[in-house]
């Protein structure tokens, strides 16, 4: 399968990126700067670009793709949580672009607690979101709701706390899920569901919580 990653040289992107190519699909990998892709691969290519405005250049290179895989998320930095933009800004451009050259298959990374599963989250989890992302988890939202209008076929996949720990293909996934206390999943965890979910019906136009086995 051809695939194009955005947000690919992110924590979680890298992962995407790494696995998918493990599992044996050609991949695109979206970056502001081609220097941060530090893969060598025969079947990585590199496109370098700016999703947030660059309309024409993503269109291109959504081009020819049988799927999209998102792992973009809002800057550490302190004006990316106070004033994030990104996922609102990213969102209509990739469906434009997907739409426009016929892509359907879009596996989209968002987080527990956006939108409608804040219900799900523990209460020492919600709190954390109240006190320190609800700018970030509302522009996450907004670009929920464009992709929720759109026609293309979703897989929005909500992980619990996300840590750098080992590949472990040992996890709990399904639309709702049992959370007590500060439940986490390694972010190569949530690569290997992203991935996995490529060429699945499982969650067609539908959300994922993912979360450790433990």
């Amino acid at each position: 399968m051809k695939i194009i990653v955005f947000g690919a040289t992110g924590k979680t992107g890298r992962q995407v990126v790494q696995q998918a190519l493990d599992a044996g699909h050609d991949v695109t990998a979206f970056v502001r700067d081609p220097a941060r892709m530090q893969l060598d691969d025969p079947r990585l290519r590199v496109a370098a670009g700016q999703v947030t405005v660059g309309q024409a250049a993503v269109t291109a290179a959504v081009d020819g793709h049988d799927a999209v895989i998102s792992a973009l998320g809002s800057s550490q930095t302190l004006r990316g949580m106070r004033s994030p933009m990104i996922m609102s800004q990213a969102t209509p451009v990739i469906i434009q672009a997907m739409t426009e050259t016929g892509v359907d298959r879009l596996v989209f990374l968002s987080a527990l607690g956006v939108g409608d599963s804040y219900a799900q989250a523990p209460p020492v989890l919600k709190l954390i979101y109240k006190l320190f992302l609800g700018p970030v988890y509302a522009d996450k939202a907004a670009g929920e709701r464009l992709l929720r209008d759109s026609s293309l076929n979703w897989t929005l996949v909500y992980p619990v706390l996300l840590t750098n720990g080992p590949h472990t293909g040992s996890y709990r996934s399904g639309e709702s899920l049992e959370l007590t206390g500060m439940p986490r999943i390694s972010r190569a965890d949530v690569a290997d569901f992203m991935v996995s979910q490529l060429s699945s019906p499982a969650y067609k136009r539908a959300v994922a919580v993912v979360s450790s086995a433990k």
